[in-house]
Parts: C-alpha cells; structure tokens; sequence
C-alpha cells in the first residue's frame, strides 16, 4: 500500500530528480515505511510506501529493470496471485516473495494494455515503457485506490492524494464552479457523475475501471471492462450453489488474510454481510492459531432509543451472539463517547481533500480506522457491498417477477411462507407486490413530498457553472435514489456494477483513511470473483422458500447462528444517536450557520431560502427521530461546504 506520484514531460527534455520534491514532502503528512524515488530522462516516479503484507516489506517501489527497460511505481495489493501468476508461469520457488509490482510488469509484458481487466484487487499503477516510449496506468474496477492528475502543456503530474499536486508550482488552486454545482444539486450522497472532474478546475481524476495512456504526446483515458458477459450458472440443486459459493467467497475473504503478519480485523454488525465475512475470517485464521479482532460502532452513552420496534439502534445482543458462534474473535464495542458529525468536520476535510456527504456516519468510521490502527491492524475487512453482491435478494422484487410470469401456484406458496417469516399479514405483502408489479397503481404523484431534500444549490449560480438545465432532470439530482435505475431488478444490478460513480466515494474515503491510518481496508463482498460469481446465478437462489437473501443466509450455516442468519424481522440502523452526539455543540453549531447565512459568497453558492427555513427547525430544537430529516442533512452539508470553502479559497 502506498502513495504515488510522477511527473511526465512532453517535450522529453530531461526532468530533474527536484522537480518531484513538493510532492514528496507533502507526502510526508502521511506515515510511510520507505519513501523513494526514481528519475530517467523525462520521467520521474515517486512511492510513499506502507508495507502491509509480508512481500511489500522487501518491495523496492518506484522500480526499474534496466534489461526491459521498463519502471513501476504501484499503490497495490492483487488478490489472484496465484491465477496470475499461473497464466505467467512463474516458476514455483519464486513465487512467495514475488511483489505485487513484479507482477504487474509481467502482466503488462504478457498482455500489455488489456492486462487490468485480469487483475482482482485494489489497486493504482504506472508503468513507463521506455521500449514503446509510453506511460500506461490503470486504476481497479470499483475505485478503491485514487490517483489524481495535473495536464498541461509542458508536462503531467499525477499523485495518489490531491494536496501534493497543488504543492507544484505550476498547478492553479483554483475552484470547479460546475462541480461543486453539481455536488449541491445531487440530493444523494453521490458526488457528480462524470468522475474524471475533481473540486479543482486544474486537477482531473482517472475514474474507476480506466486506464491512462501517454504516447506521442497524446493523453488518452480508456474504460476497460472487468465485469464482462458471465454466462448463467446451472447447477443441479441449491446445495450445489451454496457449496460453490462458499468456495468463491472463501478464497475472497482469505486470499489478504494469508499475507500479512500483522493483526486481522473486521467491522462487524449485527447483520449477514459485516457477520459472514467475519465468520468466515475467524475459521480461517484460527488454523494459523490467529485471532480476529472486531469492531463495532454502538450508540453514545446516554442515548434514549427511539427507533421502530423493528429496528436496533444498539446490535450488541445481535453482535455477541455471532462473536459467541463463530469464536476465535476478540470483539471491542466502540461508543466513541464526545465524537459527533459536528466535532469531526475538520478531520474529514484534512482526509478527503474535498467536500463530503457521508457525515452521519463519519465519526465512527474515522474512529474505527483510528482504533485498529492504535492495536496494530494491517487488514480490516468489511462487507459494504454485501447488498448487491452474496446477500442481494428482494423478496418482493422476486414475487413481481412472478406475478408478471403468472405463477400464481408459487406465488402463493411463497407469499404464505414470507408472511410467516417476516410477521406481516399475506394481505398487505400481497398489495405491495401488485404495487411494485404495475407502478401506476400507486396512490398519489411522483412529484415532491414533504420528506423530499429541497434544492440546496442556488440556481443563478446553477446557471452560471452551466449545469442548470440538470436541476430539472430528476434522474441527474436524485441519482442513487432508485429512480435513474433500470425497473428489472436484475437489470438494476448489473447497472449498478457498470456505473463507476456508485461506489467511487466509498473507494475513495477508504483510501484516503487507509493512508492517515496505515491500514488496509479489504471488502470480500467486491471482490470481482464474487461478483462475477453472483451475477451468473438464478434470481431463485436469492429467493426461495419465503426468504429474502437467500443464498448467504444458507451459505452461512454453521458461520453465524441461526438468531441472525435467518433473521428477517430485526434490522440494525446506523447513527440514530447523531442528535444525541450533537447536542452538546448545537448552540455553536447555530451560530456558524447564522455566520454562513451572512457570508456574500455562501449566499451565491448555496439557495439561502432553505438554509434559513432549516436553520429556523433547528433553532426550536430537533427530536433524536429527526436524525434522518432533510433539514438536518440540508445544514450538515452547507456546514462542510462552507468550511472547506474558507479553508481552500
């Protein structure tokens, strides 16, 4: 893991090793093992390395074979080694201490610009081929690792973090009025789709699953595809598919696990996804005689709760029952006592190097990261993807499908089974599934609600960054809602994988933690074998027998205890004391709202209007239950707008 840098010059006049000094000392704000870098002709390469697993902590990184004359600089770790290794006939005394960038040079050698299409893992590379006089780069399919750029005519500059870009002398600090345009009008936690464009006017990014190309002076930024046409799997019984299954997701939890040294981690909920990458973990570490070490965000002390009765605020009776299972894991309950949305801004803006959404869960995020780094964490997994990968699976999704089919016979069986499942009346799953069958049975208009996140960008400025003609697209400003996706619930799916934006901000917050913290963020659930293998399945396999997310929940017996594998009535809620956290700082909280409301350029920005009517919510005081409000969502991200705007511009 690490951080990376270069600088490319397009007349090939010779760059000296200095010219790359700004970047690497503003790397140093992040903590490395080694920092090196290498300089031939008009190509400079910079690393900034953390040694995560046991063959980085001998990796030579920027590295250059003076025979092939070929260099690397890499932020990389590849998680199908051995199946690379394999089709490059790696003889087998070589293999354990072979470095991931050796092994990229040897894809690139192989299968020169399509070889990112066969890699799985987490990864951002260039390689100068000093041969083809090019520079070749690539970034993993789902954006886990970044890497930002600066072009001009004289020369590209490109870097894992966004600040040492700017510490170049020749890069402008100057804002993307249109992107930010589109941040504010994006009502979701989504940044602007088009993810080649950064906060900065003069810093582009290369978007997941692309590459990047410099030759003959000409930059050319390609799409490649790893998630091509997976042909149906047809097996002879569910107990098949489950077996085939566990043999997939196995090698994906494992495949990290086997090459650290240092201590595992996990988050863990009460749920199937964070549960079964855990159970999973802890059986396979247990036979080297290591342990998991797992943790969990639960509410601040003090907090009343005050969610439905079908949800849990705090998962800890659900957290121990599955730690009780499993065994072989040490679990750390994390409450994060003082921590808010509100008292964690500053860090995010520090981490992120932008603006963000995500605030409700910031604290414990960052404090989960903090923790498993202070014990002495390499790898902490997560199953963030989980719902559209191993536990996907809508019951009534499935039941329309039917319906549409018209069979009525095992429509019926089903609905009688869910209905015993979940605790609900066959009556009322029986309208709700005739409502998703033919939409326009539904009650009412698709136009706005009282629960519907008002507009927070103002339209002059809107219509000065040219993207006011997209505020009156529903598909653009309520991107990730449901309503840009495709009706077919199987169609949605694969859309959701295409679509590079969808879990780019997730990619992109978990590396730049990854870097303050040194720690490797590993979600099985994204592993390109298991979403290979998910999407060749039946939508049977994820329905059946009245229970929604199937396939894990029987893939998981023995892994996680029947009370939360076959769970279908509980569902834990995340950050429902946010309120609660808040309290003790809304006074100060109103007051830099009531300063942002005054302040000229925020009422350019941002539609004050709204700010104001929110800010009028707040001042009467906000019940716990509002933690989801628009109105608090609405001040939250003015707040962090306007503090990243003082702090940058």
């Amino acid at each position: 893991m690490s951080a990376i840098a270069g600088i490319y010059r397009f007349s090939q006049d010779p760059i000296e090793v200095s010219a790359g000094a700004p970047i690497m000392e503003s790397l140093k704000r992040y903590p490395a093992d080694r920092s090196s870098v290498w300089q031939k002709g008009h190509v400079w390469f910079g690393c900034h390395a953390q040694w995560i697993t046991q063959q980085s902590a001998h990796e030579i990184l920027p590295f250059y074979c003076a025979e092939r004359r070929l260099a690397i600089t890499a932020d990389a770790i590849i998680d199908n080694r051995d199946e690379l290794m394999d089709g490059l006939q790696v003889p087998p005394r070589a293999r354990q201490t072979m470095t991931d960038g050796e092994i990229l040079l040897l894809a690139y050698e192989k299968w020169g610009e399509s070889m990112p299409e066969r890699l799985v893992g987490d990864f951002a590379f260039m390689i100068w081929d000093g041969n083809r006089q090019m520079l070749f780069g690539a970034r993993d399919f789902s954006g886990a690792r970044t890497l930002y750029y600066h072009q001009n005519g004289e020369q590209l500059a490109f870097c894992t973090a966004i600040r040492p870009l700017l510490a170049l002398p020749y890069v402008h600090q100057e804002l993307n009025e249109s992107w930010l345009a589109e941040f504010l009008a994006i009502s979701g936690v989504f940044e602007p789709p088009d993810l080649s464009t950064t906060v900065y006017r003069y810093i582009e990014q290369l978007p997941p699953s692309h590459t990047l190309t410099i030759r003959n002076r000409q930059v050319t930024v390609s799409r490649y595809y790893g998630l091509t046409e997976n042909s149906p799997l047809q097996l002879k019984s569910s107990e098949e598919y489950q077996e085939a299954f566990r043999d997939v997701f196995n090698q994906a939890v494992t495949s990290r696990l086997q090459r650290t040294s240092r201590m595992v981690g996990a988050h863990l909920s009460g749920g199937l996804d964070s549960g079964s990458v855990a159970g999973f973990a802890a059986k396979a570490l247990e036979r080297d005689h290591r342990i998991l070490h797992t943790f969990s965000y639960v509410p601040e002390d003090g907090f009343e709760d005050w969610t439905p009765k079908r949800r849990l605020a705090d998962e800890r009776p659900l957290i121990r029952q599955t730690v009780q299972h499993a065994g072989n894991m040490e679990d750390n309950y994390l409450s994060f006592n003082g921590r808010s949305p509100f008292t964690d801004i500053d860090h995010w803006l520090d981490i992120m190097e932008t603006p963000y959404k995500f605030f409700e869960n910031s604290f414990w995020l960052r404090g989960i990261y903090e923790q498993a780094h202070e014990r002495g964490v390499g790898i902490l997994l997560n199953g963030a993807r989980g719902n559209y990968s191993i536990s996907w699976g809508n019951a009534l999704d499935y039941y329309a499908k039917l319906m549409k089919q018209m069979a009525w016979v095992r429509l019926r069986g089903e609905i009688n089974q869910y209905s015993m499942n979940i605790g609900v009346g066959r009556k009322r799953i029986a309208a709700a599934v005739l409502r998703k069958t033919f939409p326009f049975l539904k009650r009412g208009h698709a136009g706005a609600t009282s629960n519907e996140f008002p507009q927070l960008v103002n339209s002059d400025f809107a219509r000065h960054a040219g993207v006011y003609d997209k505020l009156k697209n529903r598909h653009f400003t309520r991107i990730g809602s449901g309503e840009d996706l495709p009706a077919d619930p199987e169609e949605a799916r694969r859309y959701h994988f295409d679509s590079t934006n969808f879990w780019s901000i997730t990619g992109t917050s978990s590396c730049k933690l990854s870097l303050r913290y040194p720690l490797w963020m590993h979600d099985p659930t994204n592993d390109l074998r298991v979403i290979r293998f998910c999407l060749s399945l039946p939508m049977e396999q994820y329905v059946q027998n009245g229970m929604d997310r199937a396939l894990i929940r029987r893939s998981a017996e023995g892994y996680l205890p029947d009370s939360v594998r076959m769970n279908q009535r509980l569902k834990g809620i995340q950050a429902a004391d946010i309120l609660h956290r808040m309290a003790p700082h809304w006074a100060q909280m109103i007051r830099e709202l009531d300063q942002l409301c005054r302040d000229s350029r925020m009422q350019q920005v941002l539609n004050i209007p709204v700010v104001r009517e929110a800010l009028a919510e707040a001042r009467k005081g906000m019940h716990p239950s509002q933690a989801y409000s628009p109105a608090i969502k609405l001040l939250m991200r003015s707040l962090i707008v306007y503090r990243y705007l003082e702090r940058n511009f």
